[in-house]
């Protein structure tokens, strides 16, 4: 079969000022002639002004969280409308800092990707499992529950993109194994494949976890990878854009 297109995406989770903006003017300069496509999931404060001034089609933009409501009293909530009107094209739902940090539990993630389809937003959902239960061996269990519990009933190649992210590998600077990795996203595969049918096999399986210009090259060549999910390597233009340079 084919190689889907990739997607690179970049999560600048609590980073980013409006000096930050340079960096993302360096990085739409850079990828003129890349082989994948390329989003940018900025803080709320900078999305807007990104969108506006940046977005051209080349590089996307989208919001790292969205509230299950279109509008409301909800203080400190953002809409997925709201990220579509500020110029978002997709949205992360499910990352595991929201989980640990928010306690999320997969029938909001669901609620949050049926938000973003609500919008018109592409949502990237996020599954993954904690270091103890990696150790314990229940990686895959893991996996199947939360994208059960997580993925709509309607989820298809255009508007879903599972990201896989071993919660023990985000920010540590570990990078789980390329043999962990061909089995994390080949269950992820027949999973979906299981409850979607063919139009599983549109849908694109990011790896995130210390994703960096190092390893980005090795590891997007791996079958059923299709792009990353990239945190503190996506901070700085030079990083990012060698992570992109790795697309086979």
């Amino acid at each position: 079969m084919a190689r889907l297109r990739q997607l690179i995406a970049g999560n600048w989770k609590m980073n980013g000022l409006r000096k930050s903006l340079d960096e993302l003017r360096a990085i739409k300069a850079g990828i003129a002639d890349a082989r994948c496509d390329v989003a940018i999931c900025p803080p709320a404060t900078l999305l807007a002004e990104a969108a506006w001034t940046l977005n051209d089609g080349n590089l996307l933009f989208g919001g790292q969280d969205c509230a299950i409501d279109a509008s409301g009293a909800h203080t400190g909530d953002i809409s997925a409308e709201m990220v579509a009107d500020a110029g978002g094209k997709l949205v992360i739902v499910g990352h595991s800092e929201r989980r640990t940090d928010h306690g999320e539990t997969d029938a909001l993630v669901r609620a949050k990707a049926e938000a973003a389809w609500r919008a018109g937003l592409l949502a990237i959902l996020c599954i993954g499992e904690t270091k103890a239960q990696r150790e314990s061996d229940q990686t895959l269990d893991v996996l199947e529950q939360q994208l059960w519990g997580s993925v709509p009933d309607k989820a298809d190649a255009a508007n879903l993109v599972i990201a896989y992210e071993p919660v023990w590998a985000i920010g540590t600077g570990l990078t789980a194994s390329s043999d962990d990795i061909i089995a994390a996203h080949a269950h992820i595969r027949a999973r979906l494949t299981n409850r979607f049918g063919p139009e599983a096999a549109g849908i694109r399986i990011q790896y995130g976890g210390s994703v960096k210009p190092g390893n980005a090259r090795e590891i997007l060549a791996l079958p059923n990878v299709d792009g990353a999910l990239v945190g503190g390597a996506s901070l700085k233009a030079a990083d990012f854009l060698g992570i992109i340079a790795g697309t086979p």
